[in-house]
């Protein structure tokens, strides 16, 4: 049922915001340059490594090391624009379509949390990422890792169609009104760093 429903409504709103997106990646092109799309690997359904796609909303700027820029040197105001309306996340919608994501599920992280978390953090895995979650729509940025997983877990022992359709009911009123985007000062959200640490320095999108 998940998966019909995955299909069918990914679908749908490649259609539907065709012309967005298609403007949104013309946009890129004369703002940012090449590459529109940025492709990172994310761990998925038990762990297993796949490409995710985004559009890209940060420059390659480096420093005189030749090493990139902290994210929020990089990330421009166009960048920003597309972050607050949710429309980085539009290619996703392929991931969803080939099996790698799930419309609603934990947010898929960095390859490198893997061996951080707990043996119950890592229930998040249990389940296709998806592009919007639970943690989502009670926080996003603005929580902690720790309420983040706590959030994740929860979703993955109670998960619903019912939930689902909430999920994404809520997530239209998150990206209508832009909340929890940030977390404090930062643009997105300072990395995980394992249980243990409580001071994170690199930060990450999700």
């Amino acid at each position: 049922m998940k998966r019909i429903f995955d299909l069918l409504l990914s679908s749908f709103a490649l259609v539907i915001f065709f012309p967005i997106i298609l403007l949104t990646a013309l946009l890129i092109r004369i703002n940012l340059g090449t590459p529109i799309i940025f492709k990172q690997q994310r761990p998925g359904l038990n762990g297993k490594l796949f490409v995710l796609y985004k559009f890209r909303t940060m420059t390659d700027a480096c420093n005189q090391d030749g090493k990139l820029l902290p994210d929020h040197l990089r990330l421009t105001s166009y960048g920003k624009l597309l972050r607050k309306l949710s429309l980085d996340e539009f290619p996703q919608l392929f991931n969803v379509l080939k099996g790698d994501m799930s419309l609603i599920g934990p947010r898929p992280l960095l390859p490198e949390y893997l061996s951080l978390y707990s043996e119950e953090q890592s229930k998040r895995h249990l389940v296709r990422p998806g592009i919007t979650g639970w943690a989502q729509v009670n926080g996003r940025n603005a929580i902690s890792w720790d309420e983040k997983f706590k959030l994740d877990v929860w979703y993955v022992e109670n998960q619903s169609f019912i939930l689902d359709i909430k999920i994404l009911l809520l997530t239209i009123k998150k990206v209508i009104t832009s909340d929890g985007i940030s977390n404090h000062n930062h643009v997105t959200m300072p990395g995980f760093e394992g249980n243990a640490s409580k001071n994170n320095q690199k930060y990450t999108s999700m």
